[in-house]
């Protein structure tokens, strides 16, 4: 058996049933994330949400899934139908190629590439063209402008993100998820982690990731007043299905980011508890529960307040950030472990 699995073939083998759980994770994950938004927001405003479908409900993002499928795909006339079909399945196929790299354990990751980092930000701004060909090919002008909206909002806030990600980096010293883990690993459990140092940047990063993922309060590209559904307004069946999927699996994998970035991926919070998987699962989900409070309880804000948040705001405090991390990290400050505060020092 040994020989087999250390044959090209079996090396094949191996990496196919790695990412096929990946995939599975992911998928299921996602039946859970739409019942849990769905609950959430029926909990805030004093009503039940999915009850019927299955015990408490829960089957109900299955039965919404099979809806999807089994309807009717309705093509608009007039539409680009190669680049109307290949949108949804490339924004889908985008997200779920980023967690290819995000490990959930030490070891647990799919491709272990010290340049992880690099790579989430390559294939999320890549997503972005998946919604302008969705909105181009759909020859309707809701659809157009609500692509434009989106792009715009997406790519002025992969600025402040990427800016963020730079100063984790440079404490570091290292694109790896698995390296800024580790050196969050110290004596002091939650007080090791870049949350703290951090701490300005926790809250620019969790506002941006609801702007990059067209979460509220930032949903302006899909705002029903105004745009009818943005760019997915002329799709319907599968194809809609799978820019949905992809928008929340966006959603989980900021989770994650969050986790690894700020908050220790899969250490344990207490000093003494084995560090784990179920650790890193608990945070990305306490992070969605937070997306989905967001969603409940914070009212849509105007197109040009979002864009000028982005550009006037979370860009210069982003970007001064950056300088005095590097300020800190090149003259040694704090005793030149300074990220790690209150490890180093």
């Amino acid at each position: 058996m040994d020989a087999f699995f250390s044959t090209p073939f079996g090396l094949f083998v191996i990496i196919l049933a790695q990412s096929l759980l990946v995939v599975a994770f992911v998928m299921i994950s996602l039946l859970f994330l739409v019942y849990g938004d769905r609950k959430i927001w029926a909990a805030v405003q004093m009503r039940r949400g999915p009850n019927v479908v299955g015990p408490f409900g829960v089957l109900q993002s299955v039965a919404d899934a099979l809806k999807y499928v089994v309807k009717e795909i309705v093509v608009p006339a007039g539409v680009d139908r190669p680049v109307y079909f290949l949108a949804p399945m490339l924004s889908f196929v985008l997200a779920v190629l980023a967690w290819a790299v995000i490990p959930f354990a030490e070891g647990w990751v799919l491709a272990d590439i010290n340049v992880a980092v690099l790579f989430v930000l390559a294939v999320s701004s890549l997503e972005v063209y998946g919604v302008i060909m969705g909105g181009w090919a759909s020859n309707s002008k809701y659809a157009f402008l609500g692509s434009l909206r989106s792009a715009a909002q997406m790519i002025s806030y992969e600025v402040s993100l990427g800016f963020i990600i730079i100063g984790i980096i440079l404490s570091t010293g290292s694109l790896s998820f698995g390296a800024i883990v580790a050196a969050q690993d110290g004596p002091y459990g939650l007080f090791s982690w870049y949350w703290l140092p951090h701490l300005p940047m926790v809250v620019l990063f969790f506002v941006s990731a609801l702007a990059e993922t067209n979460r509220p309060p930032f949903d302006l590209p899909e705002a029903e007043s105004e745009l009818v559904a943005g760019f997915m307004v002329e799709y319907s069946s599968t194809p809609y299905l799978l820019f949905m999927a992809g928008e929340y699996i966006a959603i989980f994998l900021m989770c994650a980011l969050l986790s690894l970035l700020f908050f220790g991926g899969w250490l344990s919070p207490v000093p003494g508890l084995p560090d784990g998987v179920l650790w890193m699962v608990g945070k990305m989900a306490f992070f969605f529960f937070l997306f989905a409070m967001v969603k409940a309880i914070v009212p849509r804000y105007r197109y040009d307040q979002l864009m000028r948040i982005g550009w006037k705001v979370f860009l210069p405090l982003s970007l001064g950030w950056v300088a005095l991390v590097a300020f800190l990290a090149r003259y040694e400050v704090l005793g030149g472990a300074w990220a790690r505060w209150p490890v180093g020092g």
